[in-house]
Parts: structure tokens; sequence; C-alpha cells
């Protein structure tokens, strides 16, 4: 049945699938080169810092926010314009199949995947079973597609060929065949790290390796290793160690991702877009490298499937070995954590149990200082459905 409508239309059975293949056929026509970045843990860390790498020489476009489904991948496709040159584009899916329908979108020319972690087991099952659904992003690789894949984690590190085309591994150092890695690395705390970017051949092991000292503004060692991802993108385009180096100085954190915020009273770490296992060990050994007193505030993670009462009691145990003064769990999920944290034995670390984000707000509310001493390093993190953006707000109001 014709709608009403008040001008010209056309009439779809569905808009979303309408909206995928004009963005299909749309990228068919582009002659440019795109950037597809999957994985469990570091998507949108790892796309700024190949875009800002990236844009020392080309006209990027990039995804913006959390654009990265079967909705927000489309849109960025058609954001690309006649003077883009290379576009990079964030995929994240949560179930088997949709790596698929995004890769027919995206056609990447470099398919990047950050690992393979504990995410979306509720649907993937395991680990193996990520690592299947997050491959589909080669179903529609483009005939001339490079491979950059983590050479640290044991699921990719396998994978040296795919396709008929030699992977191109980035790293830290611990996988020989790593043609990009990070070397002497030296944190700065909250600040960041410095390291030697080192670029080999062809070969891995080539003898006359081309060295660049570099700075990485974001904080913890998982970021030098997306620093790693970055830089492999950039030699596969055809950088100079020099233009990789200047684009990893220039990176920025993005809001809810390990955003690094110092406030009269804080200093906050921003981490509240989303969490799984991997990434609140990451964000509790960030938070440990403060000078301060430290305090996490850390909720549900989300979609764990089975696993979850274990992956949560963990999370609890990491943060009381990590000395973190006092642990703020949030959410039903979060009674495990509360457990592991008091099971480990620590005395000097405070614990505490809210049932939502609500309960959390009233508290800050009540005894903001009590909760959160006067000049605490803080972290916030938790799934995204657990609202903690509202969170950090009143922290920041303080």
């Amino acid at each position: 049945e014709l709608c009403n409508a008040a001008g010209p239309y056309i009439l779809v059975e569905s808009s979303l699938a309408a909206m995928k293949m004009l963005a299909e056929d749309y990228r068919k026509s582009l002659d440019i080169k795109v950037v597809g970045i999957t994985g469990s843990v570091g998507k949108t860390s790892t796309k700024e810092m190949i875009a800002s790498v990236l844009a020392q020489k080309y006209n990027v476009l990039k995804t913006e926010g959390n654009f990265n489904n079967e909705i927000g991948v489309p849109l960025t496709l058609l954001r690309i314009r006649r003077d883009t040159e290379v576009a990079v584009v964030e995929m994240g899916i949560s179930d088997f199949g949709e790596m698929h329908r995004l890769s027919r979108m995206v056609r990447p020319n470099v398919c990047v995947i950050t690992n393979i972690g504990q995410s979306h087991l509720n649907h993937l099952i395991d680990r193996d079973g990520i690592l299947r659904a997050k491959s589909e992003i080669f179903d529609y690789m483009a005939e001339d597609g490079q491979i950059c894949l983590n050479g640290e984690d044991d699921k990719l590190a396998p994978l040296e060929e795919i396709k008929g085309r030699r992977t191109h591994f980035f790293g830290l150092g611990g996988n020989p065949r790593e043609e990009v890695s990070m070397a002497e690395i030296q944190g700065r705390g909250l600040w960041g790290s410095d390291a030697v970017l080192v670029m080999g051949g062809e070969d891995s092991g080539a003898l006359h390796a081309e060295q660049e000292r570099v700075h990485i503004p974001l904080p913890g060692e998982h970021m030098v290793l997306n620093a790693a991802a970055a830089a492999c993108v950039g030699k596969v385009l055809g950088l100079t160690p020099e233009e990789i180096r200047a684009g990893l100085a220039d990176v920025s954190a993005v809001s809810g991702r390990t955003n690094i915020i110092r406030t009269t009273h804080y200093t906050v770490i921003d981490d509240c877009y989303n969490a799984n296992p991997a990434s609140v060990k990451a964000a509790l050994e960030l938070l440990a490298m403060a000078d301060t007193r430290k305090v996490a505030i850390l909720g549900d993670m989300l979609n764990l499937g089975e696993e979850s009462d274990r992956y949560h009691e963990e999370s609890g145990r990491q943060a009381a070995s990590l000395g973190i003064d006092h642990l703020v769990c949030v959410g039903e999920e979060s009674r495990h954590m509360f457990r592991g944290a008091r099971e480990q034995g620590h005395e000097q670390i405070r614990i505490s149990w809210f049932p939502d984000a609500e309960a959390v707000l009233a508290a800050l509310e009540t005894d903001c200082g009590g909760l959160i001493p006067e000049g605490s390093s803080v972290l916030i993190k938790a799934s995204h459905d657990m609202r903690f953006a509202k969170i950090l707000d009143q922290v920041l109001a303080r």
C-alpha cells in the first residue's frame, strides 16, 4: 500500500536492506583504499591511530563514534566523497554472518584484526567461534587485499597465509614473524608511552630493519600494541617511518575510550563506552600506574554467556591483586566481581557494591568525597547498557 508522502519517494520492502544495497553499490564505484578493522578489543582506538597515521599522507575518512554495525557501516560508506583517498572503517559484530554482510559492503583493501578475546560469547560460544566470525572479514576482501594481524595473539599468529595472501604481522616483538613491532617500551604512566618502532622488510627477520623513536600519547601497553597495528597499516600503504611517527604523536582519545581527563579534584579515566574481560584487565592495569589513591568504578560486562560469573570474579581478583584502593562494583553480574575481590584476601582494598548506576549517582550526590576521596585517580568502566556516562558526568561536574 502506497503511503501519503508529501513528495517523490522510492518504496522498498526494507529501508535497512535498501541502505545496505546502496552502500555496497556506492563502494563498488569508488577508486579508493578502504581499511577494515575488527577484533574483540581495541577496534576504536586502533581505528583512531590508523586514521591519524594515514592522514599524514592521504585525505582520510573514518568511522565516527560507534557507527560500526549494519546501520553504522553503510552510513559511513555513504559519507565518502570523491576527494577521499582512504576510508578507515570499524566493523563490529556479535553473531555469525554479520561480518560477512559488513565485508560485502566494505570490500576492504586492508583487513586488520586486533585480537581474539572474550566478547559476545552468548552467540559466538568461545574464542574459536569468535575467530571464525571475525574471519568473515576476508569473504569480500579486494583482489589486491592486504592482511594485518596481531602476531601476539595465539589464535591469529598461526594464520601466515589467508586466501593466498601473505599476512603482515604486528606486535611487541613476541613473534619472530612480526614485520612491524614496538621495542624498548617505556611507560609514562597515564600520559602514554615511548617506544622504538621497528619495521622489517618483506621477511620479518630482515637484518636492515628501519627504526624510529615514537611517542604514543594514549596510556597502557595495549595502546602500544594498537600503535603497532597502525604502523603496520601505514607501512602497507606506503608511509615512511617519519610519517608514522608524526601520525602516532597526533592521535587523541575518543570519549568513553581510555580518555584521561584531569579535573580540579580528580584524574578520571573515562572508559565507560563498553567492557569485556580483556579491556577491563587493561584498564585496571592502567589505573594501577597512577601515583595517587586509585578508585575503580566497574559495572557489569554483558553478553559473556555461561562463563559470565567466572569472568566477573576474575576481574574482581585482578583489581585486588593490582593494589586498587577502592573497588566499586555495580550491577547484578558484578556481585561476582565483589566476591572475587573479597576472596583475593588483600586487606588494604575497600570493596563496595551497588545494584545499578542510579544507586551510585545517589551515593555520589550525598557523599562524593567518601566514595572517591579528593585527589584520587578514578576509572569508570562498564558495558554500554549500564549507562555509566551518567556517573562520568556527575564525577566531572564535581
